[in-house]
């Protein structure tokens, strides 16, 4: 059957792959750990109890039917006030686009911005980049980062690349690595951005910054920087991605946002009515209710990311714990998100059964099988296959799940000579 060029040569989630794997072994009475997907157990994470009552109310009121085309009008005045007290950010609620989660926004920026053959510049690591680029014909321009930063780019790094370029997509704290900008990372970008724009004619489209900061209230011991914050005249440059799904535990309530120039936020907004990714009314409702009482949104966080914080410095102590028994392994200690980079330098290794571990994804499937344990590769980001480290993400398990994991791991990296 013949499909259009973009849908024969379209690559599904490596991420979904490896979880499917897993769900298949689980149904079958495997016990695994499961580290791959950037989800929430949410029996063990429930959304705080303010939010469920008033999704529950909305749909009681029949609050059923379309919301408008840029969210609720309530849901922007209570995001546009977090902003201000949160991040002493200036949105008025016509900035702000309101979505089903983050994935339409991001793509909605995509398109709004890049035209076929458009130079776009990212980082890998890092999430789907790579996805939305093929999927709006972009010239990508991948900058490869490196362990000395913590998998983050620099303004060095990136300086080679912005000429010309339409759009630079960013992320803190960074999935797939949870690692943060420093204000000092985070000001030099910023500097390289104004700085091609103060080159570029009134005809010529601007360099504009993405800047995904669907994390931010997720941080241990780090303070999240904005671009807009330090710089206040790269507000008409970025375009922010935020939302409810990680710092409310929210994942499966879908409502994110998006905020920034007035002339990107109308095209993204039209551009959304086409695809019809409304977050649903209720949720919308509840969201904006439960944000206008700050205290209760910061106690529900402080609790949640601190429990978060608890189960991934389980898992680098755990790491950091084998690597003085000798295993050839390696963590980044955590500073934001739900995740932990992990180096497991066993690729080119041999299997009990005679088979080497080619490359990263062998080796995720081979621990899952003998270990009980699913890892997402780097390559999953962007990432060469042969690069051994992996995003470990702790929010399906409990603590104790995090520490049961370690006996399994070690013997089956013990089987791999």
């Amino acid at each position: 059957m013949k499909v259009s060029k973009l849908a024969a040569s379209l690559i599904g989630s490596e991420i979904i792959k490896i979880g499917n794997e897993v769900n298949d072994l689980k149904a079958k009475g495997a016990e695994i750990a499961n580290l791959t997907i950037g989800d929430l157990n949410s029996d063990i994470y429930p959304i705080p109890s303010k939010l469920k009552e008033e999704i529950q109310e909305a749909y009681k009121d029949n609050l059923t039917n379309y919301p408008p085309a840029n969210g609720l009008l309530s849901l922007r005045k209570s995001v546009s006030e977090d902003l201000k007290n949160r991040w002493n950010l200036d949105y008025s609620p016509n900035d702000i686009l309101v979505a089903g989660g983050s994935r339409p926004l991001i793509y909605a920026t995509f398109k709004t911005i890049v035209d076929e053959g458009d130079k776009v510049v990212y980082p890998v690591p890092s999430w789907n980049n790579n996805h939305y680029a093929y999927l709006t014909s972009a010239n990508k321009i991948e900058v490869e980062t490196s362990k000395s930063n913590n998998y983050l780019p620099t303004a060095e790094d990136l300086k080679p690349h912005l000429d010309g370029a339409v759009l630079l997509a960013l992320c803190s704290p960074l999935n797939p690595t949870g690692t943060v900008f420093t204000k000092e990372q985070l000001s030099e970008i910023c500097k390289l951005v104004l700085d091609e724009n103060s080159k570029r004619g009134e005809d010529e489209k601007p360099l504009y910054l993405m800047y995904d900061q669907i994390y931010a209230m997720l941080t241990f011991g780090e303070e999240h920087y904005n671009p807009v914050s330090l710089f206040p005249e790269m507000k008409k440059y970025t375009i922010f991605i935020d939302g409810t799904s990680k710092c409310f535990a929210a994942t499966g309530v879908r409502v994110g946002w998006s905020f920034g120039p007035a002339e990107i936020i109308d095209k993204m907004k039209a551009l959304l009515t086409h695809v019809g990714a409304w977050a649903p009314k209720p949720e919308q409702e509840a969201v904006g209710v439960f944000m206008q009482n700050a205290d209760e949104v910061n106690e529900f966080v402080d609790d949640f990311k601190g429990k978060i914080a608890e189960s991934l410095q389980t898992l680098h102590e755990g790491i950091q714990n084998m690597k003085t028994k000798g295993f050839s392994v390696e963590s980044i200690k955590p500073m934001g998100a739900l995740y932990l980079t992990i180096e497991l330098d066993y690729i080119g290794k041999t299997k009990p059964d005679g088979s080497q571990v080619v490359d990263s994804t062998d080796l995720v499937f081979y621990l899952i099988k003998e270990a009980g344990v699913a890892l997402v590769p780097f390559s999953a980001f962007g990432n060469s296959r042969n690069m051994p480290w992996f995003r470990a993400s702790v929010g399906g398990l409990s603590i104790q799940e995090v520490r049961d994991l370690f006996p399994r791991l070690e013997a089956a990296l013990n089987k791999l000579k």
